[in-house]
Protein backbone atom coordinates (compact mmCIF):
# COMPACT_ATOMS: atom_id res chain seq x y z
CA UNK A 1 0.00 0.00 0.00
CA UNK A 2 1.57 3.30 -0.99
CA UNK A 3 1.64 6.50 0.89
CA UNK A 4 -1.43 8.09 -0.35
CA UNK A 5 -3.67 5.13 0.34
CA UNK A 6 -2.53 4.52 3.61
CA UNK A 7 -3.12 8.56 3.90
CA UNK A 8 -6.58 7.91 2.93
CA UNK A 9 -7.28 4.87 5.71
CA UNK A 10 -5.63 7.16 8.91
CA UNK A 11 -7.90 10.05 7.28
CA UNK A 12 -10.88 7.80 8.15
CA UNK A 13 -9.70 6.04 11.15
CA UNK A 14 -8.93 10.10 12.48
CA UNK A 15 -11.94 11.22 10.99
CA UNK A 16 -14.13 8.71 13.35
CA UNK A 17 -11.91 8.87 16.41
CA UNK A 18 -11.47 12.94 16.71
CA UNK A 19 -13.69 14.57 13.95
CA UNK A 20 -12.82 16.88 11.38
CA UNK A 21 -11.71 20.20 13.39
CA UNK A 22 -9.73 18.09 15.91
CA UNK A 23 -7.73 16.17 13.06
CA UNK A 24 -3.94 17.16 12.43
CA UNK A 25 -1.77 16.41 9.78
CA UNK A 26 0.35 14.75 12.92
CA UNK A 27 -2.40 12.64 13.47
CA UNK A 28 -2.62 11.57 10.08
CA UNK A 29 1.13 10.77 9.68
CA UNK A 30 1.49 9.10 12.78
CA UNK A 31 -1.45 6.61 12.38
CA UNK A 32 -0.41 6.35 8.46
CA UNK A 33 3.21 6.10 9.15
CA UNK A 34 4.05 8.92 6.50
CA UNK A 35 5.91 12.27 7.05
CA UNK A 36 4.21 15.27 6.67
CA UNK A 37 5.02 15.95 3.06
CA UNK A 38 3.35 12.87 2.17
CA UNK A 39 -0.14 14.73 2.58
CA UNK A 40 1.39 18.18 0.41
CA UNK A 41 2.43 15.98 -2.08
CA UNK A 42 -0.28 13.70 -2.33
CA UNK A 43 -3.08 15.87 -1.73
CA UNK A 44 -2.15 19.39 -1.17
CA UNK A 45 -3.24 20.12 2.09
CA UNK A 46 -4.52 18.55 5.28
CA UNK A 47 -8.10 19.73 4.44
CA UNK A 48 -7.89 18.39 0.96
CA UNK A 49 -7.39 14.92 2.76
CA UNK A 50 -9.77 15.13 5.04
CA UNK A 51 -12.28 15.98 2.44
CA UNK A 52 -11.54 13.32 0.26
CA UNK A 53 -11.59 10.62 2.96
CA UNK A 54 -14.86 11.53 3.61
CA UNK A 55 -16.37 11.96 0.18
CA UNK A 56 -14.97 8.48 -0.60
CA UNK A 57 -17.03 7.73 3.04
CA UNK A 58 -19.95 9.11 1.47
CA UNK A 59 -19.79 7.63 -1.86
CA UNK A 60 -19.40 3.82 -0.26
CA UNK A 61 -22.36 4.89 1.82
CA UNK A 62 -24.35 5.81 -0.80
CA UNK A 63 -23.36 2.76 -2.74
CA UNK A 64 -24.53 0.35 0.13
CA UNK A 65 -27.19 2.24 1.05
CA UNK A 66 -28.37 1.99 -2.99
CA UNK A 67 -27.92 -2.17 -2.70
CA UNK A 68 -29.40 -2.52 0.48
CA UNK A 69 -32.45 -0.35 -0.84
CA UNK A 70 -32.80 -1.97 -3.93
CA UNK A 71 -32.95 -5.54 -2.57
CA UNK A 72 -35.44 -4.34 0.17
CA UNK A 73 -37.56 -2.29 -2.09
CA UNK A 74 -38.12 -5.49 -4.82
CA UNK A 75 -39.41 -7.55 -2.23
CA UNK A 76 -42.23 -4.53 -1.03
CA UNK A 77 -45.83 -4.62 -2.06
CA UNK A 78 -47.20 -1.13 -2.88
CA UNK A 79 -44.90 2.48 -3.82
CA UNK A 80 -45.74 3.29 -0.13
CA UNK A 81 -44.58 0.31 1.61
CA UNK A 82 -41.52 0.76 -1.06
CA UNK A 83 -40.73 4.10 0.47
CA UNK A 84 -41.50 2.95 4.05
CA UNK A 85 -38.32 0.45 3.28
CA UNK A 86 -36.14 2.67 1.57
CA UNK A 87 -36.38 5.18 4.90
CA UNK A 88 -36.05 2.11 7.01
CA UNK A 89 -32.77 1.62 5.54
CA UNK A 90 -31.66 4.68 5.83
CA UNK A 91 -32.29 5.82 9.33
CA UNK A 92 -30.16 2.10 10.22
CA UNK A 93 -27.95 3.79 8.97
CA UNK A 94 -27.55 6.51 11.43
CA UNK A 95 -26.71 3.81 13.65
CA UNK A 96 -24.23 1.56 12.01
CA UNK A 97 -22.41 5.18 10.43
CA UNK A 98 -22.71 7.20 13.40
CA UNK A 99 -19.05 8.60 13.47
CA UNK A 100 -19.52 8.89 9.53
CA UNK A 101 -22.52 11.35 10.21
CA UNK A 102 -21.23 13.23 12.83
CA UNK A 103 -18.26 13.93 10.65
CA UNK A 104 -20.73 15.20 8.03
CA UNK A 105 -22.27 17.05 10.70
CA UNK A 106 -19.32 18.63 11.92
CA UNK A 107 -18.26 19.74 7.91
CA UNK A 108 -21.48 21.07 7.03
CA UNK A 109 -20.53 23.98 9.98
CA UNK A 110 -17.28 24.60 9.19
CA UNK A 111 -18.22 25.11 5.72
CA UNK A 112 -19.59 28.27 6.13
CA UNK A 113 -16.23 29.16 7.30
CA UNK A 114 -14.22 26.86 4.89
CA UNK A 115 -14.83 27.89 1.11
CA UNK A 116 -13.13 25.12 -0.46
CA UNK A 117 -15.05 22.87 2.14
CA UNK A 118 -18.15 24.26 0.91
CA UNK A 119 -17.19 23.69 -2.28
CA UNK A 120 -16.80 20.23 -1.62
CA UNK A 121 -20.00 19.66 0.15
CA UNK A 122 -21.72 21.23 -2.67
CA UNK A 123 -20.22 19.02 -5.33
CA UNK A 124 -20.90 15.83 -3.10
CA UNK A 125 -24.63 16.88 -2.22
CA UNK A 126 -25.35 17.13 -6.15
CA UNK A 127 -24.67 13.63 -6.39
CA UNK A 128 -26.53 12.78 -3.67
CA UNK A 129 -29.55 14.34 -4.99
CA UNK A 130 -28.96 12.52 -8.16
CA UNK A 131 -29.06 9.48 -6.56
CA UNK A 132 -31.81 10.19 -4.00
CA UNK A 133 -33.88 10.72 -7.42
CA UNK A 134 -32.97 7.75 -8.54
CA UNK A 135 -34.03 5.66 -5.08
CA UNK A 136 -37.24 7.38 -4.69
CA UNK A 137 -39.34 6.90 -7.19
CA UNK A 138 -36.92 6.54 -10.35
CA UNK A 139 -36.73 10.33 -10.83
CA UNK A 140 -33.79 11.01 -12.71
CA UNK A 141 -34.40 8.09 -14.95
CA UNK A 142 -38.31 9.53 -15.89
CA UNK A 143 -35.81 12.53 -18.13
CA UNK A 144 -37.65 15.33 -15.87
CA UNK A 145 -34.48 17.20 -14.61
CA UNK A 146 -36.65 19.08 -12.60
CA UNK A 147 -38.53 16.37 -11.09
CA UNK A 148 -35.48 14.59 -10.25
CA UNK A 149 -34.30 17.95 -8.71
CA UNK A 150 -37.41 18.46 -6.72
CA UNK A 151 -37.94 14.63 -5.31
CA UNK A 152 -33.41 14.38 -4.89
CA UNK A 153 -33.63 17.73 -2.70
CA UNK A 154 -36.56 16.64 -0.50
CA UNK A 155 -35.18 13.37 -0.04
CA UNK A 156 -31.82 14.88 0.81
CA UNK A 157 -33.73 17.87 2.74
CA UNK A 158 -35.60 14.99 4.55
CA UNK A 159 -32.13 12.92 5.51
CA UNK A 160 -30.05 15.82 6.15
CA UNK A 161 -32.82 16.64 9.19
CA UNK A 162 -33.43 13.47 10.18
CA UNK A 163 -29.78 12.86 10.47
CA UNK A 164 -29.27 15.87 13.41
CA UNK A 165 -32.05 14.52 14.77
CA UNK A 166 -30.78 10.96 15.37
CA UNK A 167 -27.73 12.23 16.41
CA UNK A 168 -28.95 14.96 18.83
CA UNK A 169 -32.07 12.90 20.04
CA UNK A 170 -32.51 9.43 18.80
CA UNK A 171 -35.19 8.19 21.28
CA UNK A 172 -37.38 10.75 19.68
CA UNK A 173 -36.37 10.48 15.79
CA UNK A 174 -38.98 9.95 13.23
CA UNK A 175 -38.98 6.69 12.33
CA UNK A 176 -39.77 5.23 8.77
CA UNK A 177 -43.27 4.63 9.06
CA UNK A 178 -43.22 7.76 10.74
CA UNK A 179 -42.31 9.68 8.03
CA UNK A 180 -44.80 7.83 5.70
CA UNK A 181 -47.77 8.90 8.05
CA UNK A 182 -46.19 12.15 8.27
CA UNK A 183 -46.17 13.20 4.28
CA UNK A 184 -49.57 11.04 3.93
CA UNK A 185 -51.11 13.42 6.10
CA UNK A 186 -49.47 16.41 5.04
CA UNK A 187 -50.74 14.72 1.02
CA UNK A 188 -54.06 15.29 2.45
CA UNK A 189 -54.02 18.49 4.04
CA UNK A 190 -52.56 19.77 0.76
CA UNK A 191 -55.29 18.71 -1.24
CA UNK A 192 -57.86 20.01 1.05
CA UNK A 193 -58.84 17.07 2.70
CA UNK A 194 -58.65 16.05 6.54
CA UNK A 195 -55.32 13.73 7.48
CA UNK A 196 -57.27 10.55 9.58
Amino acid sequence: MGNREKLLLAARECLERKGYTRTTARDLTETAGTSLAAIGYHFGSTEALLNTALHQAMEEWGDRLERMIEDAVERAPSPARRFEVAWAQITASFETDRALWAVLAEMMVQAQHVPELRDALTASMAEGRAGLAEIFGGAAASGDPETARLVGSLCQTLLTGLMMHWLIDPERALTSGDITEALRALGLAAHGDQAP
